[in-house]
């Protein structure tokens, strides 16, 4: 069991004499704090904050870090407020401790107070990246002991561990951490599986010894022959990793373990690219399987090259060349050659991409609607299998797997995304839904006017996209919400000899202040959200005496429904009305105005609730297309489908879905839905339909 004294001789390696003396005052502070606590283990509690320093210093991080580290649980659980810690230790540390402690319940379920919890450490992080390296190593020690727990905690940390803390470590670019997880998380989550696997690894590991003994001294002479000195070293497949692959590729244990992997560690990165050359010289490579993570890094700041060879008797052989300094990055990442400094020409490549992450989570923080949108887009963005795209400038951009124009667009800029229309791919024109492959150059053509359109998150993959286009939706909506509730409101007032410019400012904000809004817009988006009614809203901003307010009747005609309304006014698709249909709106919550057929029998209810309906028209100059449904029986006969469908794009209508179903052996009903203008626009594509030979019956579908 390690002890204070141990870590202090561990620490004096690399830091100094005044520091470790800090760590120390920590140590008795926390040690002091916590007396008479105990784990389940039956352990002094103080033994835990011991373990997380010394896993941080195994890191060689630094003494605030170890500090923060020794008194992480002091806030939560004894009561020591923040500002004793920065009176006693500073600011930096105070701030450390106080950021670990509001991550204490971070993913114990799903609700919305823990995803609350993940954007405080957003935040904390934002402000410190130390303060996730102390989380990780606290999970990474609770994990080790997680034995005296009850089988169905156990299970829960696990998956915890491996669903987020995992994916988190391997982002920060901290390989033997992540792996640490993954490890201890499927011995908890699978023991059985776990036990098999390993039993099985033991046994084929001695049948492998004396081959990867070969491949490696093979592999040692033909370096030495081009007079390269390098490390070569046997990669061994984790647990973990090998059940993964088992799982999600399908394929057999013996499969994965047929394959042999070395490691080749050298001086310098030119040193790699002729390690590369050496080593296909000597066995052929597998077509498409190299990649260079020296020239583009992931996005966690790993750099290496890798290649597949055929082997000895056909063996497949995995090669991973890279440099010491790329090994340190690859194993520890962010903690790697740890250079705490606001400066950024004193990080490493992972610590300036964790950075560029946390930057990341705080644009997704302030785009996503709530806590649970954004835990859900931060969680896409923590499983980042990645390509490689060029912007038509040469600028490489990192997306995740199955990134498509979109995705890219919000890469580059919201803006860019929210006004996309299109897009080129290798300078040919290509749909926004397409799947990007990596090397591919993307154009994206915008348009001024043009808006985000809510049909693109079927598609989108990243978490800056999804957040992106939700945000933008919101915002078009409330926009189109105020105008359409100004619009209600003031065809109301209109009846009563009056408008909104001429109720008196004093009226309007006391309404407002009773009502609780702060301004005007907020009262006109309910109104165009169909949460308030504009009758009810206009007579009180008229008066509040109750006889007034019944006796007053209005003169207001029906509402003119222009097409250009946007998401809230919506057409329903139980009748599907189209211009020149009698028609009723209904004011649904939430959704603003829903228009149904004046005859539609799912509005027979609602008639009796005049507060839920409102009197509308087509305005005289309506645009857009709407849809309307048609059943048209024919005679069996070839290519007929052919002939209705061509004589329906003649007549400038669009066909968005159709369907046959037989009747009988003579006769089928084909189900159309058509995109069309108008009543007189459907009456011609219906003119055009009757003149196809062995049509027997068209009629319009309505609820």
């Amino acid at each position: 069991m390690h002890t204070i004294d141990s870590l202090s001789d561990d620490l004096s390696e690399y830091l100094e004499p005044d520091q470790i003396n800090q760590v120390r005052k920590a140590y008795f502070f926390a040690e002091k704090a916590h007396k008479g606590q105990k784990r389940l283990s039956g352990d002094p509690y103080i033994t835990h904050p011991l373990a997380v320093a010394v896993i941080l210093a195994d890191m060689h991080m630094d003494h605030q870090c170890l500090m923060a580290a020794l008194l992480h649980d002091v806030i939560e659980d004894t009561g020591v407020p923040k500002h004793i810690l920065g009176k006693e230790f500073d600011e930096v540390v105070a701030d450390l401790v106080d950021g670990v402690s509001k991550l204490q319940k971070i993913f114990q379920s799903r609700d919305e107070a823990q995803a609350e919890n993940f954007q405080k450490m957003a935040l904390a992080m934002a402000k410190d990246i130390r303060v996730i390296l102390v989380k990780l190593a606290d999970r990474l020690h609770n994990m080790r002991t997680l034995d005296v727990l009850e089988a169905a905690q156990r299970r829960r940390i696990a998956r915890e561990t491996l669903e987020i803390y995992a994916p988190i470590a391997n982002r920060l670019g901290m390989n033997n951490l992540r792996v640490d997880f993954e490890e201890l998380g499927f011995k908890a989550l699978y023991p059985m599986r776990s036990a098999m696997i390993e039993k099985a690894v033991k046994r084929a590991r001695g049948n492998r010894k004396e081959l990867l003994s070969q491949i490696r001294d093979t592999l040692m002479n033909c370096l030495k022959k081009e007079g390269i000195e390098a490390n070569v070293i046997g990669r061994e497949k984790h647990l973990y990793s090998i059940y993964d692959k088992m799982r999600s590729k399908r394929k057999s244990f013996s499969e994965i373990m047929d394959v042999y992997a070395f490691r080749i560690i050298v001086d310098r990165v030119d040193t790699c690219y002729r390690v590369l050359g050496a080593v296909h010289n000597l066995y052929k490579p597998v077509a498409g399987r190299f990649k260079d993570y020296v020239a583009i890094p992931k996005t966690n700041g790993y750099q290496s090259l890798h290649t597949s060879l055929f082997g000895m008797h056909g063996l497949p052989i995995e090669i991973q060349i890279r440099t010491l300094d790329m090994e340190a990055v690859a194993n520890n990442g962010i903690a790697g050659h740890w250079l705490y400094k606001s400066q950024e020409d004193g990080l490493n490549p992972s610590h300036t991409r964790a950075r560029e992450w946390v930057t990341g989570l705080l644009d997704l923080q302030q785009s996503a609607g709530n806590s649970m949108e954004f835990i859900e887009n931060v969680k896409i963005d923590l499983f980042p299998d990645e390509v490689y795209v060029f912007t038509p400038q040469g600028q490489i951009l990192q997306l995740a797997q199955g990134a498509t124009p979109v995705d890219f667009a919000y890469a580059v800029h919201t803006d860019i995304g929210n006004t996309c229309v299109a897009c080129r791919i290798d300078r040919r024109l290509a749909p926004l839904s397409t799947t990007l492959e990596s090397g591919q150059t993307v154009e994206i053509i915008t348009s001024p006017g043009a808006r985000a359109n809510p049909a693109w998150l079927s598609f989108v993959i990243t978490g800056k996209a999804r957040s992106s286009i939700r945000h933008s939706l919101k915002n078009q909506q409330r926009s189109e919400s105020i105008s359409l509730g100004r619009r209600l409101v003031e065809r109301t007032l209109a009846g009563m000899d009056t408008s909104l410019d001429k109720i008196k400012n004093s009226r309007l904000k006391k309404y407002l202040q009773e009502q609780g809004f702060k301004h005007l817009d907020d009262l006109l988006e309910e109104i165009g959200l169909g949460n308030k009614i504009s009758y009810v809203v206009a007579r009180r901003l008229l008066s509040d005496d109750e006889e007034f307010l019944q006796e007053q009747t209005t003169a207001q005609g029906p509402f003119a429904i222009r097409g250009t309304e946007g998401l809230v006014v919506s057409y329903a698709r139980c009748c599907k009305p189209i211009p020149g249909d009698p028609i009723i709106g209904h004011l649904s919550s939430g959704r603003g105005i829903v228009i149904h057929s004046d005859t539609c029998r799912n509005i027979a209810d609602l008639r009796e609730k005049p507060d839920e309906t409102i009197s509308v028209r087509w305005d005289p100059l309506v645009e857009g297309e709407f849809s309307v449904e048609l059943r048209v029986e024919l005679e069996h006969e070839r290519g007929m489908i052919a002939v209705l469908a061509s004589t329906i794009t003649n007549a400038d209508a669009s066909i968005e879905r159709i369907s046959m179903v037989e009747r009988d052996a003579r006769i089928s009903t084909v189900t159309l839905t058509l995109g069309i203008r108008d009543r007189v626009h459907l009456a011609h594509v219906i003119r055009r339909i009757r003149t196809i030979k062995g049509i027997t019956k068209i009629s319009r579908a309505k609820s």
